[in-house]
């Protein structure tokens, strides 16, 4: 068909299909329409699947926040599952007397922040030689620092226990904070790869501009190659505070007074803490309602620091590599 200029016009998608025989445009709208209904039952299960999935990671932190807030004939009516009658917001106070929160919330946060920026410098800087700099046996050794990473730390904390005591470290931070400056702490080879796998993805122009103006390898790693890398270091600082503000062996180890506890290891001295200090304030422990509010006090900086780093957090591990 032409138009009035004698330029063919567009036929309309329905043209074809018009000019089948009646029982081909049957078949096809009802391919058409299956196909439809398939893709709603299919979306359908994906969506069940992933709320199914959610709820199970979600249940034990759902159930600590209902608790927490129930009265203690709340937590004996069994048919009080999760919405209780009343808020005991108390039960937070109570955990926060319990744990002496802020004292201890100042050591957590001094071993967790310390040995964040130390596993960031150093992790980076020992990555960026795996990664940039070509020596004898260098993938041999980053081999072996990845063969770290399978290594329970419980195997190895004798000869540290020995070692930290005989320099002088014991009761105090040293042990925890110290180690991640020389790219090991927790989990500190995994950091190594991450970094790793970015600076093998950056342009060796960058650097070889670099080096033409007059830069030293260091100077090069400090001033072109480190600012590039915002995502490896969002990954590795949420990883990192989560796992050193989480740990409690390695403190339990090397610290011995109690002025020096970090937040996690003082849940295990909760009843204790309020027991000795019930008099002073005059309050009543409510067993494990208290317990749950202060769970919940020890993970919510957690919480906090990932609602503001959730999407550079989802940006850095897609460019780091880790789920190619």
């Amino acid at each position: 068909m032409k138009n009035a200029d004698g330029i063919s016009a567009p036929r309309h998608p329905d043209a074809a299909l018009e000019r089948m025989p009646r029982f081909l445009r049957l078949t096809a709208s009802r391919l058409a329409s299956r196909s439809r209904w398939f893709g709603v039952v299919y979306r359908i299960f994906v969506y069940c699947l992933l709320i199914d999935l959610s709820f199970v990671f979600l249940y034990p932190f759902i159930y600590m926040i209902t608790t927490s807030l129930k009265t203690p004939p709340d937590l004996l009516n069994f048919t009080i599952k999760w919405i209780p009658t009343s808020m005991a917001w108390q039960n937070y106070a109570y955990g926060i007397v319990g744990l002496k929160y802020w004292d201890h919330f100042f050591n957590s946060a001094t071993t967790s922040l310390l040995s964040v920026v130390g596993q960031v410098l150093a992790c980076s800087f020992v990555a960026y030689g795996f990664a940039r700099i070509k020596f004898p046996g260098r993938e041999a050794l980053f081999m072996l620092a990845m063969f770290t990473l399978i290594i329970p730390p419980q195997t190895v904390i004798i000869p540290l226990f020995i070692q930290y005591k005989a320099m002088g470290w014991m009761d105090t931070f040293a042990p925890i904070v110290v180690p991640a400056f020389f790219a090991n702490g927790l989990r500190g080879a995994l950091f190594i790869f991450i970094f790793r796998q970015l600076f093998r993805n950056l342009p060796w122009e960058l650097e070889d501009a670099a080096r033409v103006d007059g830069c030293g390898s260091f100077r090069v790693y400090w001033r072109i190659i480190l600012p590039l890398t915002t995502p490896a270091i969002v990954v590795t600082v949420l990883l990192s505070l989560v796992w050193h503000w989480n740990d409690f062996f390695e403190p339990n180890i090397y610290l011995t007074s109690e002025d020096k506890y970090t937040l996690p290891m003082m849940l295990p001295r909760l009843y204790q803490s309020l027991n000795e200090t019930s008099a002073t304030h005059g309050m009543e422990t409510f067993g494990l309602p208290t317990v749950m509010a202060a769970t919940f006090l020890v993970v919510a900086p957690l919480l906090l620091v990932y609602l503001f780093l959730q999407k550079y957090f989802i940006q850095g591990v897609e460019r780091t590599g880790l789920v190619e």
